[in-house]
């Protein structure tokens, strides 16, 4: 189920943003804030959402645009970390990477808001 695949990586991102935290404090040096955040937010946080809608409506799971909702998701969670981790490592060129993961999050949430609203029609 698409609702377990979501758990299941959200829980992996929200152990992922932990250990970058602990390095953060543990060297103090916390420069990948903005890192750390992108990853707890849309790796940890939406996932688990999202794994709580599809849990909780079932019949959202089925058709394409779920799963491609999913891949889009993972791909910007991961683009992003990845981006804004170089970025704020010193590697400024490294811009296009969070800039094209961004459209892609925000592509991926209009999905998601387009699978919502086709879930939670009411019958006129």
């Amino acid at each position: 189920m698409l609702s377990d695949r979501f758990v299941r990586l959200s829980v992996l991102y929200a152990l992922l943003g932990m250990a970058l935290g602990i390095y953060m404090a543990i060297s103090h040096r916390h420069v990948q804030m903005p890192t750390h955040a992108h990853l707890n937010l849309l790796g940890y946080v939406s996932m688990m959402m999202y794994s709580l809608f599809y849990k909780a409506y079932p019949h959202a799971e089925t058709g394409k645009l779920p799963i491609i909702h999913f891949w889009l998701s993972n791909l910007s969670a991961v683009g992003l970390t990845i981006g804004v981790g170089l970025i704020y490592g010193g590697m400024p060129e490294a811009e296009p990477i969070a800039a094209a993961s961004s459209m892609t999050a925000i592509f991926a949430m209009a999905l998601f808001a387009v699978v919502v609203f086709r879930a939670t029609r009411t019958a006129a």
